[in-house]
């Protein structure tokens, strides 16, 4: 089944708008197909062109316009996959779209690193940037009732919502799947582009930061377990950040002297990737981590959505070093939302220390039965 991408419909509205739309993901997150389906409705004159084609690389690294000229012909999309890996690919966009007027790209990439960062200062204004996920349940409710939604929640937790893992029939099959990626593509990226010297501390990182998956990081501690720098360590974490396999939640605060705020949290895009590095892919009923799937899966789920709804949202945790503490923090248009995650419904109070500095702020508990209303909020896309 291919489910419909929520920033379908947005990039469809920029598809002659003689800007750079730019897409980027971790591999096999359906960057490829999203393209094929821009490609498939469209009326536009389009060429398509891979980047980790040699061939492509030579024609583009010619830079002249008369060469893009008659590479382009009568082209009105321009679709590049890969283009990360076209060398000082932000340069090679900008002269194509300052040069012909007619004509906007669409350009996919699997990493940050050469992608964002090359097109970033070249393309000052001609640029619209979207972020692509594993699928959010915000796409797969489209095809679902509410009573499949919650009889499919035990299978996301365990094994995320990879494109092709949804689509597998069985848990042989997305095991097998799970591992075959984490093995032979998701450091892919970082190795090829970032020439990371030791990818066995690099995996052994990841891991790490499996298990300790919604508890606070310390990068010395880290450091010593691994025999690297903390410094390393910090870099690791950047890089895996970049190929968006992990994402980061500071500490918040409002300058109160007990608030933690120099600790990080580090949470996986997909629980099904976290799993298979531990590696683990029990059932609830046969698991320990129940909380840290849950705390990982909301997290992330939320992350998807107020990326695709285009939400001016900072996130963070709260705690004090006295132990009061909670999971999520959202701050919008200078309001402050507070959220604690429990696997079971039971009554929890907003700490106290909260509660006095933020009389403002609002308190929710997310639980199994009103979590489809956290992860697929009901405000219109703006």
């Amino acid at each position: 089944m291919i489910y419909p991408r929520t920033i379908f419909p947005a990039i469809q509205e920029q598809l002659q708008s003689n800007k750079v739309i730019v897409i980027t993901g971790t591999r096999r997150v359906g960057k490829t197909v999203l393209l094929r389906q821009i490609q498939e409705q469209t009326r536009l004159v389009t060429l398509w062109l891979n980047g980790e084609d040699f061939d492509v690389q030579a024609l583009l690294a010619q830079r002249s316009v008369a060469a893009y000229g008659r590479l382009l012909g009568d082209t009105e999309l321009l679709l590049i996959d890969e283009a990360q890996a076209v060398p000082e690919v932000g340069r090679v966009l900008k002269l194509m779209i300052d040069s012909f007027a007619k004509l906007t790209i669409v350009a996919t990439g699997s990493s940050a690193f050469d992608l964002t960062n090359q097109t970033g200062e070249p393309l000052t204004g001609r640029r619209i940037h979207f972020d692509l996920f594993p699928l959010a349940q915000l796409e797969l409710g489209r095809n679902e009732n509410s009573l499949q939604t919650r009889q499919q929640l035990e299978d996301r937790l365990v094994f995320g919502s990879y494109p092709e893992v949804v689509g597998l029939a069985t848990s042989v099959q997305k095991i097998d799947y799970l591992r075959e990626l984490v093995n032979s593509y998701l450091l892919k990226d970082i190795l090829m582009y970032e020439q990371v010297k030791n990818s066995a501390k690099l995996l052994q990182l990841l891991q790490l930061i499996a298990l300790q998956a919604g508890g606070e990081v310390s990068y010395d501690e880290l450091g010593r377990q691994l025999g690297i720098s903390k410094s390393t360590v910090e870099r690791y974490l950047d890089l895996l950040a970049k190929v968006f396999i992990i994402f980061r939640l500071g500490g918040y605060s409002n300058n109160l002297r007990k608030e933690v705020t120099k600790s990080s949290k580090w949470y996986f895009f997909d629980n099904g990737i976290r799993n298979a590095l531990i590696p683990n892919f029990s059932l609830l009923a046969q698991r320990q981590d129940i909380g840290a799937l849950w705390e990982n899966y909301l997290i992330a789920e939320r992350r998807k959505v107020n990326s695709y709804q285009r939400r001016a949202v900072e996130s963070y945790f709260w705690r004090t070093y006295d132990g009061q503490e909670i999971d999520l923090l959202e701050q919008e248009d200078g309001h402050l939302s507070a959220f604690e995650f429990k696997w079971q419904n039971r009554r929890v109070r907003v700490p106290g220390s909260f509660d006095k500095a933020y009389p403002n702020a609002t308190f929710e508990v997310v639980h199994q039965e009103n979590y489809v209303d956290f992860i697929v909020p009901s405000y219109p896309a703006s």
